[in-house]
C-alpha cells in the first residue's frame, strides 16, 4: 500500500513561500501521484511540486552574488546606490521602473532595480536581500 494519502503529511515546493516545507495532502491525481496539498505554514492551497525537482528562489540568487563573490549583498546594494542617478521614488506595482532606478519599498526599504526580467517584473537589490518585484502593472 502506497505511504501516500489524502491528509498525510509531505514535502513539498510551496509556491508561495519559495520553500520546500511540510504539506498536507489535500487531493490526489491517482493512487500514487499527489494532486493539491496546502501549506502547514502559510496554509496556502497549491498543486503538489517536488522539492527535488524544483529550483529554489536561493539558488537564483546565489548566481548573482556568485558574479562578485568578494562581496557582501550590503555591499553590492550600497555600489548600486552610488552609482544610480535617479532619486528615490515610492514603490507601487503601478509605477513603471527601470535598471539603476531607486525605489524606496514600504516593506524592504531602500533598493535599486538591477535588472529587467520581463515587462512587468523587475530584480531589485535591498541592503540585505535580493528580490523579485511586480511593476508596470495595469
Amino acid at each position: 500500500m502506497s505511504d501516500v494519502a489524502v491528509g498525510k503529511e509531505v514535502l513539498s515546493q510551496c509556491s508561495k513561500c519559495k520553500l520546500a516545507l511540510a504539506h498536507l495532502i489535500v487531493s490526489m491525481k491517482s493512487d500514487s501521484a499527489i494532486g493539491k496539498v496546502k501549506c502547514k505554514t502559510c496554509q496556502s492551497i497549491h498543486a503538489y511540486k517536488d522539492p527535488s525537482k524544483s529550483k529554489s528562489r536561493q539558488l537564483r540568487t546565489s548566481k548573482i552574488s556568485s558574479k562578485r563573490p568578494e562581496q557582501s549583498i550590503s555591499d553590492i546594494w550600497l555600489e548600486a546606490v552610488n552609482k544610480s542617478q535617479t532619486k528615490s521614488r515610492p514603490y507601487a506595482m503601478n509605477t513603471h521602473f527601470m535598471v539603476g532606478d531607486i525605489l524606496d519599498h514600504p516593506q524592504f526599504g531602500p533598493g535599486v532595480v538591477e535588472r529587467l526580467i520581463d515587462s512587468n517584473k523587475i530584480e531589485v537589490i535591498f541592503r540585505h536581500q535580493i528580490k523579485t518585484l511586480m511593476h508596470n502593472k495595469k
